[in-house]
């Protein structure tokens, strides 16, 4: 056991399984005490079962660590509110929140239903409001804190997931407004794109995908090419490599880094730009259509990449 979060205690959601279930372990290897919670349902967020939260538990304290187990549903604001109180109640107080849990429903966006839509984004999104709300206010009275959100590179620009992209980039704009809001209290908000294989990542066939980007009918960005390998199980993106950057930036020594995101898996961590302003043009009245129609070729267009030219299928 390692001592860098010796005294803190921290709630990681879905944490019964993958990479939830490494984040807490790693944790609690450097002296927290864990609320793991997992509703324990499938990667379509369906179901509940008690023993993978409970799993973990008993693996943190065999270890000599100590954890609670949660069942609560990160949808529901009460569940949420539950989840810091029994960490209050089962450990003295918080410092950690790391937003892991997830589900996943793949589907072309012409055929997604309102059901798959509402699914990830209720998940991804509500489950950040309902858990770190109350996290939030106790963490700017105590003066300090620390969460981590689980984004994606798919937010980027992904397949057959527009839903999922939709909320992973909302994290990191939650991530980024955050930060702002709780920096002067000495709380830090961070956003990671982890690269996992993961049940999630295994539930994904990028396979097809793939073969049609290389035959040129299918346009891809290229971090869906470096992540080909990401299956469940795969021992280049296990995703204990990911668990270590979210104890780092829980610990004193990442307490000037707010407001960023990391790309981090299969041996690589990389900070990601912030958005900037890439080419401007000016005008001291209303715009014209006839000026935009001169000016946005000559000027703004000059280098644009399209991403995916039209094409059938």
């Amino acid at each position: 056991m390692g001592n860098l979060l010796e005294g803190q205690v921290a709630i990681v959601t879905g944490a019964g399984r993958g990479m939830g279930r490494t984040h807490a372990l790693a944790l609690a290897a450097e002296g927290a005490k864990v609320v793991v919670n997992d509703l324990g349902g499938s990667v379509l967020g369906a179901g509940d079962d008690a023993s993978p939260a409970d799993d973990v538990v008993n693996e943190i304290i065999a270890a000599g660590g100590e954890a609670v187990a949660n069942y609560g549903n990160v949808t529901s604001v009460a569940d949420g509110e539950s989840m810091v109180q029994q960490a209050l109640d089962a450990f003295g107080r918080l410092d950690i929140v790391v937003n892991n849990a997830g589900n996943i429903r793949n589907q072309l966006f012409v055929k997604m239903s309102e059901e798959e839509w509402d699914s990830v984004i209720a998940v991804h999104l509500k489950g950040l409001f309902a858990v770190t709300k109350q996290a939030a206010e106790i963490f700017r009275k105590q003066g300090s804190g620390r969460i981590v959100n689980t984004a994606s590179e798919a937010g980027l620009g992904g397949y057959a997931a527009s839903n999922y992209a939709a909320a992973k980039e909302g994290i990191v704009g939650f991530s980024r407004t955050l930060a702002l809001e709780l920096g002067p209290y000495n709380v830090t908000t961070n956003a990671i794109r982890p690269r996992a294989g993961t049940r999630m990542a295994g539930a994904v066939d990028m396979k097809k995908a793939l073969e049609m980007a290389r035959a040129g009918k299918l346009p891809l960005p290229e971090f869906m090419f470096e992540i080909e390998d990401m299956t469940e199980d795969s021992e280049t993106f296990a995703p204990e490599q990911v668990s270590q950057l979210v104890v780092y930036l829980c610990t004193e020594s990442a307490s000037h880094i707010n407001g960023r995101d990391f790309i981090v898996g299969g041996g690589e961590i990389t900070l990601v730009s912030l958005p900037a302003k890439e080419r401007s043009i000016f005008s001291d009245t209303r715009w014209t259509q006839e000026q935009l129609q001169d000016l946005m070729p000559k000027t703004l267009a000059k280098g644009l990449k399209n991403p995916a030219a039209p094409r059938l299928v």
